[in-house]
């Protein structure tokens, strides 16, 4: 995806400007991007991982406290950061990595969290993948979760507190950026684990899938605005989706919807897709990334490479280091959660 702030006036703009003139716009852009490509990586040299797990002081309204499972970000290089965990109960372990690649800037974050509300267990992943500066992103990583845990419907009604949390916090981040003169935007693809159902709400096209009996299955659907459905509610909003090296919303933005980017919010909102579904034994992998895994790595691919590797952490390593060896020219970061249905037997249980 493409999003700079040189180009946020194009929209405004589309219906009196020729098309072939937005789109040598574009590639000079992208062309600009590309020539990073020529630029020699070492793989091991940036690998700089950071692990650290911080217990928030403070607790949920209905609940105890939310252990925050993240890094330190490693800023000197852009490099690399992962890390794992593991729930109490042993149900199930999560890996994450992060590196920013052959991009400039980072502008990829992450979170995973996990507390107890209303007696229940609740496990938090989200990736959040920003376009035109990493603000409504990091915007995200701070806040959405938090909003969640507060919302009066949640985990009874998870769905419609899921919703109204995503649209929200939507407009807390416009109103904290009303006063500038940025117009960043950022993806969310969320899972939201309640005791034994599983929540996917997703907005842009980062992507979660699960592995169910061996087979891959995408739990969301990319956001992008050739997809029919989206190209007719943006256009029955006044919008138009233009060719500029790919689709886009005005000429300008690759996805059809998006936090922030308030230049375009009338067309590309926040509202999320959400799928649930029920934690059975067949549910084997979680895997949550941004488009620098997606664009290079099919969701086949991703569960086979995730499977392949015992600990999640690793298979999180692997998925990222495969995208950027496949090419990926994007900041890569995902997420894998292996759930584990056998019970662990407690030492000294088992009479001789």
């Amino acid at each position: 995806m493409l999003c700079n702030s040189c180009v946020r006036f194009v929209f405004f703009q589309a219906a009196h400007i020729d098309t072939h003139i937005v789109q040598r716009q574009f590639i000079k852009l992208i062309k600009s991007l590309n020539a990073t490509r020529s630029i020699s990586y070492s793989w091991n040299s940036v690998y700089t991982a950071r692990r650290t797990m911080m217990v928030d002081t403070g607790a949920t309204a209905k609940g105890g406290p939310v252990v925050d499972v993240s890094p330190e970000k490693d800023d000197n290089n852009g490099g690399f950061a992962s890390g794992g965990w593991k729930s109490e109960d042993g149900r199930l372990s999560c890996g994450y990595s992060s590196f920013r690649g052959k991009r400039a800037t980072m502008e990829d974050f992450y979170d995973i969290k996990t507390s107890k509300v209303d007696g229940q267990t609740v496990s938090l992943f989200g990736i959040f993948d920003g376009h035109g500066g990493s603000r409504a992103a990091e915007f995200l990583k701070k806040h959405l979760f938090e909003n969640l845990m507060k919302h009066p419907e949640f985990p009874t009604n998870a769905k419609l507190a899921i919703s109204e949390t995503y649209q929200q916090t939507d407009m807390d981040f416009l109103d904290s950026e009303k006063d500038t003169f940025r117009d960043d935007g950022s993806t969310a693809s969320t899972a939201v684990l309640v005791g034994n159902h599983l929540y996917v709400a997703n907005v842009g096209d980062s992507r979660t899938i699960i592995s169910k009996g061996g087979k891959a299955i995408a739990l969301s659907e990319d956001h992008k605005p050739n997809r029919t459905d989206e190209r007719k509610r943006i256009e029955s909003a006044g919008g138009v989706v233009m060719w500029a090296g790919t689709w886009r919303v005005g000429g300008v933005l690759a996805m059809s919807r998006a936090f922030g980017n308030r230049m375009l919010k009338q067309f590309v909102v926040a509202e999320p897709e959400i799928q649930d579904q029920e934690i059975d034994e067949e549910l084997e992998l979680l895997v949550l990334a941004s488009d620098g895994l997606w664009d290079v790595v099919p969701n086949e691919d991703a569960i086979s490479l995730a499977q392949a590797e015992e600990e999640p952490e690793a298979a999180a390593r692997k998925l990222t280091e495969t995208a950027f060896t496949r090419g990926s020219a994007d900041n890569i970061t995902c997420i894998v959660v292996k759930f584990h249905h056998k019970k662990v037997e407690p030492e000294g249980s088992q009479q001789g």
